[in-house]
Parts: structure tokens; C-alpha cells; sequence
């Protein structure tokens, strides 16, 4: 009980990975704001002005931060639902190729390993793909040359070896390595793939309104600049300080949102696309080092 005390308190002091560093400014800006007005008001300037609470309801602007939020988690939520799917996908395409391809010559082994190999590619060109990441040396070593030279020219590598993975499972229904009914479930997982490629785009290319993101940071600016006007008169010195944690906490539920409504990024708080693919990688290392036991006769 003790230890989950103290893990509570590290996580609460905790400074990587928060939105601190992101909002410090306004809230040093706002506070100081806060001093100065208390500054006036000490020496009987009329700066007090109650009524100013009424110019931007709290209960408004909190709902506000909350539909901005709880959209950018949703945008979180379903972009990491979709590595989960691309991941699970992999999976199981790849134990299904694994088992059920039959082996006619010597070289299909080598040729499942490197369909395999295309499945960790396709997650890493995704991964690569969202963060607007030109074809790097990730990819040159899961795919083979010729092919890595043809997709540093494509728009959209993912895509490209998608292409390529389904030419393959053609190829093998074509020499009666896999049936018919094999080679249509196979396609579908394949097209699972590119459906989830497909959302992940979609989250990237639709951000939050212009407008929406426009007024709502127009709110928050009015309203801790007019909050010292409205707690002078109870407050007096503390006001500076009082300004600075309401603009904290406000700033800071803004922040998150902006923050996690693109996850595909390197904030600590983004998806980790990096380690996402290295359990895909480490799956098909372990997958090809198990010899299947049943073979199709």
C-alpha cells in the first residue's frame, strides 16, 4: 500500500510526459497579470469587478474543454484501436501463410519468409507513412531491394505493399499451394489491413475545426485575463496566484487535447508506434522459427 503511495506521488510530481512545459508561459503570463492587478487595487484603483463573472459562464466554457477533450480521446481511442487491429491481423495472416501455404520447392520457404517480412513491413510503412516520413533504412531490411528502391518512389508505401502481399497469395492459389477457400480468407485479413490503414488516414487528415480550436482558445484568453478583475476584491495578494492555478488547470485540459488528437506523433503521450512495431517483428521472428507439423499433402 505503501509503494502504490509513493508511485502515486512520483506520478503526480512527474514532469516528462505532462503538458507543463506546453502551458508554463500563459500561466506565468496569467499570474503575473494577477500581481499586477492586485498591485491596483492596493492602491485603491477601482480594478474590482464582480459582474465580469457573468461575461463567460464557467459552466460554458467548462463544457466546451470537455467536448474538446473527450473528441481528441476519441481520435486517441480509435487510431489505437486500429494498430491493435493491425496487429492482430498480422498475426494471424501471417500464421495462417506460415501453415497453410504448401512448400512444392525448395525456394517457398524462402518465399513465405519473405511475405511474412512484408507483413512487418506494411506496419512500419504505415507507421512511417503517418508521421509524413520519407522510406527509411526500417524498411530496407524486411523487403528486397528492387522492391525497396520502387517504394522509395511511391506515395503511399503501405498501400504499395499491401499490393504486393496480395500478389503473392494470388501467386500461391495460382500453383494450387493454398485452395480457393484459403486464398479468400487470407485476402480478407489483407483487406482488414488496408481498412485500418484507411482510418488511421482518416484521423490524420481530419483535424479539429479551425474555427472550433480559434474560439475556444478566445474563451480561455478572456476568461484568465478576467478572472483577477473578478477575485480582487477577496483575494487582494493571493489573487496573482490564484489566476496563475485556474489558468493551469484550464490551459492545461486544452493542451491535452491538442496534445492526443494526432497520436501517431512522438509526444510522450502518442501511440508508440516504435515499439508497436518490434512486437510485430519479434511475432514473425518467433512465428518462422516454429516448423509446422502438418503440412497440405
Amino acid at each position: 500500500m505503501a509503494e502504490k503511495k509513493s508511485q502515486w506521488f512520483e506520478i503526480a510530481l512527474q514532469t516528462k510526459g505532462s503538458v507543463i512545459s506546453a502551458i508554463y508561459k500563459r500561466v506565468l503570463l496569467s499570474g503575473i497579470f494577477g500581481v499586477l492587478v492586485s498591485i491596483l487595487y492596493h492602491f485603491k484603483i477601482p480594478v474590482s469587478q464582480p459582474i465580469l463573472s457573468t461575461v463567460i459562464p464557467s459552466i460554458v466554457l467548462g463544457l466546451l474543454l470537455v467536448f474538446r477533450t473527450n473528441t481528441a480521446y476519441d481520435r486517441f481511442w480509435e487510431g489505437r484501436k486500429s494498430w491493435g487491429a493491425i496487429v492482430n491481423t498480422t498475426r494471424n495472416l501471417a500464421r495462417q501463410i506460415w501453415i497453410s501455404v504448401d512448400e512444392k520447392e525448395l525456394k517457398d520457404k524462402d518465399h513465405k519468409i519473405a511475405a511474412l517480412n512484408l507483413l512487418v513491413a506494411f506496419g512500419v510503412a504505415t507507421k512511417l507513412h503517418l508521421r509524413g516520413e520519407p522510406v527509411n533504412s526500417d524498411l530496407e531490411a524486411l523487403i528486397p531491394a528492387n522492391k525497396f528502391t520502387k517504394l522509395k518512389m511511391m506515395n503511399n508505401p503501405p498501400l504499395d505493399i499491401s499490393i504486393w502481399i496480395g500478389d503473392y497469395l494470388q501467386e500461391q492459389y495460382q500453383r494450387h499451394c493454398i485452395n480457393n477457400y484459403q486464398c479468400a480468407n487470407m485476402q480478407e485479413l489483407l483487406n482488414i489491413l488496408v481498412d485500418n490503414l484507411g482510418t488511421c488516414e482518416r484521423i490524420l487528415k481530419t483535424p479539429m475545426p479551425l474555427a472550433y480550436a480559434i474560439h475556444l482558445k478566445q474563451l480561455l484568453l478572456l476568461y484568465c485575463f478576467l478572472l483577477p478583475f473578478q477575485i480582487v476584491d477577496d483575494l487582494h495578494w493571493w489573487t496573482g496566484l490564484i489566476s496563475a492555478l485556474v489558468s493551469f488547470t484550464l490551459l492545461g485540459i486544452e493542451a491535452i487535447g491538442l496534445e492526443i488528437e494526432n497520436p501517431f506523433g512522438y509526444d510522450a503521450n502518442d501511440l508508440p508506434l516504435d515499439t508497436i512495431c518490434k512486437v510485430m517483428k519479434r511475432n514473425i521472428d518467433d512465428l518462422i522459427s516454429i516448423t509446422p507439423t502438418v503440412h497440405k499433402s
